[in-house]
């Protein structure tokens, strides 16, 4: 994730960068916390470094430790004006000079204090060179003073730095759902009726789209590899995990629906092992929630919908144009899994994107290559 500086500085609203700080962590960010003098009046840095899990004397120059972020909360009238007038004379005040990267600021201070020109003027001053604010908001004042002033909170806070460190690029501001790995669906305690999916095809996707600046969901079914960093992970093992957790999320700009969720289910999955013995064993299987078509039904003006066709040869191609008819999909994914060099649990793959306009082969490439064309098409369908 980012490594982001977290300057504290002195006032009661210091104890709630304690908990921005443990948000942050959760987050998978490193956080390197700069705590002025000030600060340190209220809540010692050592409470910061042990949040952070960081030792305190890591950074031999901790103002300049490069970073892509500087988060200032709270950042109070005395801090907010010398980072404005470029007065550096403690460890956060230097780092801001020093920092090459978006800065946010979270004010927190009297109400008569954020409401007086000087104040004013110093905020004018850091928008115009594109200092980013979260907050203040309005409320009751630890003096008992009610009115603007009140640092936002920390959960606040955090969404408003996710929304820093989103890369530019084509799908950021959009809201992409992926779906990867295959479904296990049991049949038993121990054992499940599943698939070769291993999820790389998915992920790669899910990984593209947080490059392009996207906010990525992804709706992982039991993948055999790791997920990228910066998307929102929500296991779904099973097909009614994945149907239940698509549909919550079906308002989604992109949906990419490269999972293969098990078509049939156990009719009566048994809650304890069936014991093995001489006898046979029949297993009656009922269909599942058709996700895709369900979300194609669905499918609002705007919105990109891809599916995936796991098939064999010229008969899958055309199965595929089928299914792009059938789903209501604006493009589905052909992938030959008749191959053993492509596909399933390979690195490779390659693919035909049918859309219905045109089909385009895209050759034998590492699965990343290939998510990366996938997306190509995408946006051009996004675009028109």
């Amino acid at each position: 994730m980012a490594r982001i500086l977290l300057g504290v500085t002195g006032g009661i609203a210091a104890y709630k960068a304690c908990e921005l700080t443990r948000l942050l962590v959760k987050d998978g960010h490193e956080v390197v916390p700069l705590v002025t003098p000030g600060a340190e009046r209220f809540v010692r840095a050592e409470t910061f470094h042990a949040l952070a899990r960081r030792p305190p004397a890591e950074d031999v120059y901790p103002h300049l430790t490069r970073a892509d972020l500087l988060v200032v909360a709270p950042c109070t009238a005395n801090t907010l004006a010398k980072l404005a007038h470029g007065i550096a004379d403690n460890v956060l005040t230097e780092a801001a000079l020093a920092h090459r990267g978006p800065t946010l600021v979270a004010p927190a201070m009297n109400p008569r204090m954020w409401a007086h020109a000087a104040t004013r003027a110093n905020v004018e001053t850091l928008n115009a060179r594109g200092i980013h604010f979260v907050g203040p908001d309005e409320g009751e004042m630890a003096e008992g003073e009610w009115g603007v002033g009140r640092m936002a909170e920390p959960a606040e806070i955090l969404v408003a730095i996710r929304e820093l460190l989103i890369p530019p690029g084509p799908l950021r501001g959009k809201h992409v759902l992926v779906s990867a790995g295959g479904t296990r669906e049991p049949i038993d305690s121990v054992r499940y009726v599943g698939n070769r999916s291993s999820g790389r095809m998915g992920v790669a996707l899910a990984a593209e789209a947080r490059r392009r600046g996207a906010n990525v969901t992804l709706l992982a079914a039991n993948v055999a590899v790791d997920t990228p960093e910066g998307v929102d992970v929500v296991l779904t093992p099973t097909s009614e995990d994945m149907a239940r957790e698509a549909f919550a999320r079906s308002d989604a700009d992109v949906v990419v629906m490269a999972a293969a969720p098990a078509d049939y289910r156990p009719a009566a999955a048994r809650t304890d092992k069936r014991p093995k013995d001489t006898s046979t064993w029949t297993v009656e299987l009922e269909p599942t929630t058709d996700i895709l078509l369900t979300l194609g039904e669905q499918r609002r003006d705007g919105q990109v919908l891809v599916g995936f066709a796991a098939d064999a040869g010229e008969t899958g191609v055309e199965r595929a144009r089928a299914k792009l008819v059938r789903k209501h999909a604006n493009l589905i994914v052909f992938n030959d899994v008749s191959r053993d060099d492509v596909g399933f649990d390979n690195p490779d793959n390659e693919v035909v994107l049918v859309t219905a306009g045109a089909e385009r082969t895209v050759a034998r490439a590492p699965k990343a290559e290939i998510a990366a064309a996938i997306l190509d098409e995408v946006e051009r369908i996004l675009h028109g």
